[in-house]
């Protein structure tokens, strides 16, 4: 691969690793909102709005690892850790100064939405971490296994597994902490897996047309991945 194709893989990688933070950072902070969906009257979905960025992750990180290895795909995970973090701090920041009196927003309307941010992170960090990582570990055995084929085989059972581990962990820390009732946790544990295990099949097919056209563009043979530095 030449300089110049080189230089725009490492520009489409940055995206993608831009999508995936942002993907995950607003996930942490709309958590607390539930919202229903009602699934052709087969099932309703009872579920938190931080769900619907979440799957974005998982189809970038299978993409990356799919175009760029293995190597490409964990330093997204873990600087999506980072990102968590530092959002955590920007929030406390904000919590810790008094609003003024004419602030559209005030101390204990901020602390409602934003005030259980820490734990929440924690634990979404702690299921992400576990999730992603074992998405990635599964995609790659599955495409070392196929050879490189069967680009839906491995797409599906990494991500059904690593989401199960993602929303039984999340929930589990979650109602350990208060934050929800146990009562509560295997409807929502249904809901968000089933939610996550439907969404990841319908974006198999975006995983395909990324393949397709990030190896076309970059003229990649069938199974090559993009090496943007010595490994």
């Amino acid at each position: 691969m030449n300089l110049e194709r080189k230089i725009t893989a490492y520009r489409v990688y940055l995206i993608l690793a831009a999508l995936f933070i942002t993907s995950l950072v607003v996930s942490n902070l709309i958590f607390q909102k539930f919202f229903y969906w009602d699934f052709f009257g087969l099932y309703r979905f009872e579920i938190s709005v931080g769900i619907l960025p979440y799957p974005v992750t998982f189809l970038i990180t299978d993409l990356v690892s799919e175009i760029y290895g293995k190597k490409k795909a964990n330093q997204i995970v873990t600087t999506g850790i980072f990102a968590s973090v530092f959002s955590l701090l920007i929030v406390y920041t904000s919590a810790a100064v008094p609003a003024t009196e004419w602030s559209p927003i005030g101390d204990s309307l901020f602390s409602k939405v934003f005030g259980n941010t820490a734990i929440a992170v924690f634990a979404s960090m702690m299921a992400y971490l576990l999730a992603q990582y074992i998405d990635i570990q599964i995609y790659h055995f599955w495409k070392k296994l196929t050879k490189g084929k069967h680009l839906w085989l491995r797409n599906n059972f990494s991500t059904f597994l690593s989401q199960f581990v993602d929303t039984f962990s999340v929930l589990f820390l979650l109602c350990s902490f208060g934050q929800i009732k146990w009562e509560l946790f295997g409807g929502l544990l249904l809901g968000g897996f089933l939610f996550k295990v439907l969404i990841a099949a319908c974006d198999t097919p975006l995983l395909y047309l990324g393949v397709f056209i990030m190896r076309k563009w970059f003229k990649l043979q069938p199974n090559e991945e993009i090496i943007l530095e010595e490994q």
